[in-house]
């Protein structure tokens, strides 16, 4: 990290900031979840052009069969992973939603220690137990026991494997790619993934009132560009794990907008859950940098 100018867990914050505001988007807009998906999607990518075709396009000569594969994998995970999150907040609340999309600490211990071998230390699983708890404590208060709060519950957790598992297939690209290479294919594979998916269910493209619109461009711009980019670039400097650990601050503040926002409850059980998971998400980030200045530290030796 010795040649960046920015610390990457700034970094980290500004993202889990922005991609909080998602599932208020989400949550606000009339239209079926595959539309917001495939719109979000489809903006981020027309926001991207100009920019990828005056600076980086020759760099798709440089991407290997490999690549692609493991990009096109990548794309369609993360393309699911938004349908049914989407979808879960039609049936639960942006808290509960929020939190078990997050709980990404849960797939990602398991899918960095068998694919990419990466040690974890007891403290760095403590922490993420912490966090865990935390998460599942934040959720109690407006945790309902139905049959339709359980499907959307489910559809969350689903949605959870699926973004740890777009985040590790494209670790090993993101390592040989630009950001912006990388995110602009990704994307777009998603998109047209995406397309595909909404065609077949003979969703309306158009038309939709203004409002959506906005709704459309916001969601592109603020949790996509800003959010889930920026957890793009992070990749080349933090592993699968840190940016998962990081993303449980999510439903802090999620369930701080919406409470504002849409006038959904916060209750006491959400503000102590909220609080553990800050003191586990960090002693998880201290854990993490404190192994990685000992092996720079042993480098340099």
């Amino acid at each position: 990290m010795q040649n960046l100018k920015v610390n990457p867990y700034v970094a980290l914050a500004i993202g889990v900031i922005t991609v909080s505001t998602s599932a208020i988007l989400v949550k606000v807009s009339a239209a079926p979840s595959g539309i917001i998906a495939f719109y979000r999607l489809l903006f981020s990518v027309l926001f991207m052009l100009p920019l990828f075709l005056l600076k980086y396009v020759s760099e798709l000569r440089l991407i290997t069969k490999r690549d692609w594969v493991l990009s096109i994998i990548a794309g369609v995970f993360l393309a699911f992973h938004f349908i049914l999150w989407f979808e879960s907040l039609n049936y639960t609340s942006v808290t509960s939603s929020t939190v078990l999309v997050t709980l990404q600490p849960l797939f990602a211990f398991i899918g960095t220690y068998f694919f990419f071998k990466e040690k974890l230390s007891f403290k760095a699983v403590l922490s993420g137990v912490i966090a865990i708890i935390g998460s599942f404590i934040i959720s109690w208060g407006d945790f309902q026991i139905s049959g339709a709060a359980l499907f959307g519950d489910i559809l969350a957790l689903i949605a959870c494997a699926l973004v740890t598992a777009y985040l590790l297939f494209g670790q090993t690209v993101r390592q040989r790619l630009s950001l912006i290479t990388y995110t602009f294919v990704v994307y777009s594979i998603s998109t047209v993934t995406l397309f595909l998916y909404v065609l077949i269910l003979e969703e309306p493209l158009i038309p939709y009132p203004t409002n959506e619109w906005v709704y459309f461009i916001l969601l592109a711009l603020i949790p996509t560009l800003l959010g889930h980019t920026l957890f793009n670039w992070l990749l080349k400097w933090l592993s699968t794990s840190t940016i998962s650990m990081a993303i449980l601050f999510e439903p802090v503040g999620a369930s701080l907008l919406a409470y504002f926002l849409l006038g959904e409850r916060v209750v006491q059980s959400q503000v102590l859950g909220g609080v553990i998971i800050i003191i586990g998400v960090t002693l998880f980030l201290l854990d993490e940098r404190k192994i990685k200045q000992l092996n720079q530290k042993q480098i340099a030796k």
